[in-house]
């Protein structure tokens, strides 16, 4: 079991394949499982449960990577549970008992996750605005100290030249 590499250069897009150990890697293969797109976020995997855990039982090795999606799945725990379920430890409702506890665990937890992550990911706009306006309100403050310097010169340049004007007809 392995990743075979798709799409363009810069964006991989990955297919899961049933292949011989001895097959290139975007060769030839017996069978696609899945596949798995990481430019997503999170990443996107698309399985076929039922025959990846066909494929883990009957010896089919696969790589790490394919071995960390097939456990972040639950095919793995699938595959524990029914080796349990053969040495009699448990029957098979037990088995998926658990496994439907353990997706509803992983399911909730997700979710506290990205909720967690949203509102981090707010509070960081908010708070980036906040910093924004007062960048904004101190540039202003300095437009305005600047405008009021130059218009107390104009006007005190203006002074002098008005008395002159009021002294020159005197002269006259």
């Amino acid at each position: 079991m392995r990743l075979q590499r798709r799409g363009r250069k810069g964006y991989a897009f990955y297919s899961i394949v049933i292949a011989d150990a001895r097959a290139p890697r975007d060769g030839r293969f017996i069978e696609k499982i899945g596949t798995y797109n990481p430019n997503t976020n999170p990443s996107t995997v698309d399985l076929n449960f039922d025959r990846a855990l066909y494929w883990i039982e009957v010896g089919a090795q696969p790589t790490d990577t394919v071995r960390n999606i097939l456990s972040h799945e639950g095919v793995l725990l699938m595959k524990h549970l029914r080796g349990g379920v053969k040495k009699g430890a448990f029957d098979e409702v037990e088995a998926q008992k658990r496994f439907d506890a353990w997706k509803e665990a992983k399911v909730k937890g997700d979710e506290k996750v990205r909720s967690t992550e949203a509102a981090d990911a707010k509070k960081k706009r908010e708070e980036k605005l906040k910093a924004e306006k007062a960048v904004n309100e101190a540039i202003a403050k300095k437009v305005a100290e600047k405008k009021a310097a130059a218009a107390a010169a104009a006007a005190e340049a203006e002074a002098p030249a008005e008395a002159a004007e009021t002294e020159a007809p005197a002269e006259a």
